[in-house]
């Protein structure tokens, strides 16, 4: 329920409180901080916010009247849970900057999170801060989703095309997925990109329901072709476990390029083009909360990695 327009502020309750410790207004003006005109003013528009005449002023001193006397109690409970509050909060505010949960999809975790860790922590050292306690737990992007509206995680990072609400995001960096298959299979040999129809009948080794890969892939088929994309070859829980599937020939897969970089180097693994198929997706961090990122630990990171992707843009 909502409190009505009656309810006096905090500021005014402990005036109220330290007029009746101190049995006048130039003493409660001095407990407060304040010139005795305004503890006077602010008394006066108390008693006109509660319609409660509150205090008596006299030449000798002042004292609560009856009324002012019940409002004091109330006032002096009010007052010990809002400390209490006050500094349950600055907790929370010095623990949002010592400890940071992030929750990341398994591209973001493996390939991109320990780089920027290590150099911003780097940068807070520099600084002589000393850097946050940082718990880093893996999981596919549903699954990052569900830690942060859960508040298992303050930050999360996630692959999938879209973010639901309530949360907040920010894109992070730019990731490329590839086709890739080995370089005996028959469309390492195709001198054509190979039709999004035919990727789409064929069963490829993919990671679990969930997984912001597999989950992008399937949108970007649907945006370029009607053909249903059939039931995979296999479903595995990483993309490590995906990258040996496809070496051990059990069928081609669609992985982040940074996740096969070397095996395409080196021959191991064959890119395979596919016609019209837009694979670039964005990496989103999420957080709950306002559109700008928490204060504390969160913004930090956040800043330091655009700050990181400004410098290598240059």
């Amino acid at each position: 329920m909502q409190l009505s327009a009656r309810m006096p502020d905090l500021t005014s309750l402990e005036i109220l409180l330290a007029i009746a410790r101190t049995g006048s207004l130039s003493g409660a003006g001095r407990e407060c901080g304040l010139t005795q005109q305004a503890v006077s003013a602010r008394i006066a528009a108390l008693e006109r916010q509660t319609g409660v005449r509150l205090v008596i002023r006299s030449k000798t001193g002042s004292r609560l009247t009856p009324g002012g006397a019940v409002a004091a109690q109330w006032a002096d409970r009010l007052l010990t849970v809002a400390h209490e509050v006050d500094a349950g909060l600055a907790t929370l505010r010095d623990d949002s900057k010592t400890r940071l949960r992030i929750t990341a999809s398994l591209t973001v975790a493996e390939q991109l999170l320990p780089r920027w860790l290590v150099s911003w922590r780097d940068s807070v050292t520099r600084q002589r801060s000393t850097p946050p306690d940082v718990i880093l737990t893996a999981a596919n992007s549903e699954q990052v989703i569900a830690a942060v509206r859960n508040d298992q995680a303050d930050l999360g990072f996630v692959e999938s095309p879209g973010v639901p609400r309530p949360l907040r995001s920010s894109t992070v960096a730019h990731d490329d997925l590839v086709v890739v298959v080995p370089p005996a299979h028959r469309w390492a040999r195709r001198p054509q990109p190979v039709p999004a129809d035919e990727l789409a009948a064929t069963a490829l080794v993919t990671r679990e329901k969930g997984s912001g890969t597999r989950e992008f892939l399937s949108s970007a088929l649907r945006r370029v072709t009607d053909a249903p994309q059939v039931p995979p070859a296999l479903e595995l829980s990483s993309a490590a476990a995906v990258r040996a599937a496809v070496l051990a020939q059990a069928g081609p897969a669609v992985l982040s390029r940074l996740a096969v970089a070397d095996d395409l180097e080196l021959g191991r693994l064959h890119a395979v083009d596919v016609a019209g198929l837009e694979l670039r997706r964005a990496l989103r961090a999420v957080w709950l909360g306002g559109s700008t990122p928490p204060a504390g630990a969160v913004r930090d990171l956040l800043s330091h990695i655009s700050a990181v992707r400004r410098h290598r843009s240059e």
